[in-house]
This record gives structure tokens, sequence and C-alpha cells, in this order.
């Protein structure tokens, strides 16, 4: 008997016929043998729904209250997929994070989990029951609900996992597997049989939508065994390794693209020591995460701090950084939204030199050019120009070759 994490995005259980299938895996997978939990999200786009409804109300709702909100999505769908479930003749209970004992701390809207009290689960799995878990959310100590930000139901499901020491944790999602890019850009991207946590993790943070960042550190460092697979079909997924188990070490593995980025710059800062800081210290001080990073040449006795953040923290930090104008003392803020950014990974970067070069290539044969680069050892970023992202993704797969990778589509 195994021990088995599953968890279900939202367009897998989008409607109740959807639901019904889903129901079907997981009573199907019970039967063989195994002790099953599944992590659900909310049906459909219901969060999104409930987010515009947040609009209409406010537009800057208490992030409490904005929690207590959109956690109420995976209520409705938990409930239903134990409906459907017990309408297959298994017994079966669903939860609520809170319910579960996943203990976040206090920052609504991008709650990081603490701990997972695992003793209800455990005991639920002892009756041999099936038990479904509200993805996404949490509680604190002081019994408020939060949420655990964009995809926080993958975080959700490694966190059991390793709660619970599970087998296997399968993500199941609307593709079935992770590809070279995504296949809706490049035809001709081929999905992966397997991928280094270090490589799923840069691809996820730079804008891969297939997993959560956070979900894969999670794996990662408890060594938590994951797959990626489609709730729609029965094909191969792609299972995520430590590099040592890898059967291949690609040099690149994917390209990866973020539309979903701004870049600031705050312009003619004295150039005096721990004026970063100061801006870099209170924008952490508000949960805002900064991306790409350039510091420009002095002239003149100041200089020009140019980063950028997700753009739904945009607003926040252009916010926080006004405040600081006096404090700064800074000549101008400035901002563009029209920018995304085009990744390369691969764990075999850190023996091959020239990888950069080949990208800076792939983007200059195309005319496309770069307002900031970052690196790191498996891993190359170029600020482009937004609609300039589908052509430099094309581009760079093509200049990688990286059609000739992975396995052929199903």
């Amino acid at each position: 008997m195994g021990l088995i994490v599953q968890k279900y995005g939202g367009t897998s259980v989008g409607n109740a016929e959807r639901i019904k299938r889903v129901a079907n895996r997981i009573v199907k997978r019970k039967r063989a043998g195994n002790q099953v939990v599944a992590v659900v999200s909310a049906m459909g786009d219901t969060t999104d729904e409930l987010i515009e409804l947040v609009g209409e109300i406010t537009d800057n709702p208490p992030r409490r209250e904005y929690d207590m909100l959109i956690s109420t999505g995976e209520q409705v769908s938990v409930s239903l997929l134990a409906m459907a479930i017990h309408e297959l003749g298994e017994d079966v209970i669903s939860l609520t994070g809170p319910q579960v004992g996943i203990i976040t701390d206090d920052i609504h809207s991008k709650a990081k989990i603490l701990e997972i009290k695992s003793e209800r689960l455990e005991k639920e799995l002892e009756e041999d029951k099936i038990v479904i878990v509200a993805g996404f959310q949490g509680v604190t100590i002081n019994n408020d609900i939060t949420t655990l930000g964009r995809g926080g139901s993958d975080t959700t499901a490694v966190a059991v996992a390793t709660a619970i020491n599970a087998d296997l944790c399968e993500i199941y999602t609307d593709v079935d597997g992770v590809y070279t890019t995504d296949p809706r850009v490049v035809e001709e991207a081929k999905k992966l049989p397997e991928i280094s946590y270090e490589e799923m993790l840069e691809l996820a943070s730079l804008g891969a939508n297939v997993l959560h960042p956070r979900s894969v550190e999670i794996a990662k460092e408890y060594n938590i065994k994951l797959a990626v697979k489609s709730s729609f079909c029965c094909n191969p997924g792609t299972y995520i390794k430590e590099v040592e188990e890898l059967e291949n070490n690609i040099v690149v593995s994917g390209v990866a693209c973020n539309k979903g980025e701004v870049k600031l710059s705050v312009l003619g800062v004295p150039d005096q020591p721990g004026i970063a800081s100061k801006v870099f210290i209170k924008l952490a001080e508000e949960s805002i995460n900064v991306d790409m990073i350039i510091q420009n040449v002095t002239y003149d006795g100041v200089n020009d701090i140019t980063f950028t953040v997700d753009e739904d923290d945009f607003k926040q930090t252009k916010e926080v950084l006004e405040s600081m104008k006096d404090e700064l003392e800074y000549r101008e803020l400035s901002f563009d939204t029209d920018v995304a950014k085009v990744s390369i990974v691969g764990a075999g970067m850190v023996t091959n030199p020239g990888v950069a070069a080949r990208m800076f290539e792939a983007l200059a044969e195309e005319d496309i050019n770069i307002g900031m680069i970052s690196t790191s050892e498996i891993k190359v970023s170029c600020l482009i120009a937004r609609d300039k992202a589908e052509q430099a993704v094309q581009a760079i797969h093509s200049k990688f070759e990286l059609d000739k990778l992975g396995m052929e589509n199903d």
C-alpha cells in the first residue's frame, strides 16, 4: 500500500462532469490499494470572479477580509468532490485548511505555511477514508483564515505530502507534463520525461505556470517525489528529481516567459552607502519580492536603481517608493509596464560556456533589444519589450534545438 497525495487544479474540477471524472480517478487509485489525500483548488474561474466582485466594492480591501472571501471557492469544490466520491461507494471526508491544521504566518493573501498539525489527517486515513483537502488556505495561530497566493494549492499539496511522509505527490493539471516551453507559443515544444528540482524551481519562478515555486522548494528540501500529470488523459507525466538522478544532464532544458512583471527606476539618487538597502529593506517589509536589479554607473554624484516586481505588486511598490521620496532624495520615479522576461534554464549550463552568448545571438537575429540581464548557475534571463515575448521564445527555442529534446507529444 502506498500513501499518495494528489492535487487537482481549477480546470480539473471546473464543472460537475469534471468533478465526477476526478472522483473516478481518485477511487481507482484507492481501490488499487493506496491511501489517498486529494488537494483541490476552487472550480474554474471562481477565484477570479470573487476578485472581480471585490473590485466592485473597493479598490483597497482589508487583507483579512479579502482572504475570508477568496478562500470560499475551495470549500465548494472539496465538498462537491467528496459527494461525488461518496456516490461511488467510498468512505470520504472533506476538510478545509484550518480543519487539517495548516498553520501559516499572518501575511494575508501571501501567507507561508509554518507547520501542519497532521493528527487529523492521519486519523482519517487510519479509518480508511479518502481525504479531500482545500488547497490555497490555512489559518493563523489566532484562527484568522489566510490564503497562500496564486498557485497556493500546489504548495498545500507538497506541504501535506511532507507532513504525512507520502510516497508520491502528483500534481494534476490541464497539461500532461513539463514542456521545453509553452506549447501554445511553440508548436514544436516537447514534453520532458524528467527534470531536476533546481531546473523546475527556476522555470516556475520565471513564468512557467505548471508548478508554484514554493511547492518545488518544499519538495526539494524534503526530497518529495513529485510528478506533473494531466487530469484529462492517462499520458505519462514529468517526474521531478535530484540532479544526480537524471538520466541526461541537458545543457538547456527549457525556455520560460513571464509577461507579468513591471520595471521601475528610481532616478537620480545620491551616490551614498545605504541608499539601495533602504529601498529593498522597505520593500521586503511590505512582502514585495524584487526580481532583476541594476544599479547604474554613477554620474555627477548620483545614480539610478532599476528593478522589476510582479505586476500584482506594482501599485503597492509605487506607493512605497513615493512615500520615501524625501528620505531617498531621488529626482524621479519612472516605470515601464510593457516588459516581459524571457529565460533559459538548464542544469548543464554550469559546465558549458557560451550558453548566454547563444541566447543573446538568438535575440539579436530577431532585432530584439535587451533591457536588463540576470544570471545564475543554471539560468539566464533577459528583460525585453512585451510585444516581442512570443517571438523571442520561438527564436530561443529554435536556437537551442529544444524541439529535439524530451518525448513526442502523446
